[in-house]
């Protein structure tokens, strides 16, 4: 069973960003594995609250223009 798990910050995305997401994601994986990987391709998409990742030593918190808006 092919497993994706993408990690994004809260609110950084839309529903529908979330769901084109998941269907090109198992549709890449497909086009590599045949249309039999399709009803066995989880997606997960795991939204990490602000303050809960970092980078080069900073605790990153999403700016408002880049929050979803719905």
């Amino acid at each position: 069973m092919p497993f994706v798990n993408i990690k994004v910050p809260q609110a950084a995305l839309s529903t529908a960003q979330k769901a084109e997401i998941i269907h090109r994601m198992t549709d890449l994986l497909v086009e590599y594995l045949s249309e039999a990987a399709r009803p066995h391709t989880m997606v997960l998409i795991e939204e990490v609250p602000d303050g809960g990742y970092g980078r080069a030593d900073e605790v990153f918190v999403i700016p408002e223009a880049y929050r979803a808006t719905s």
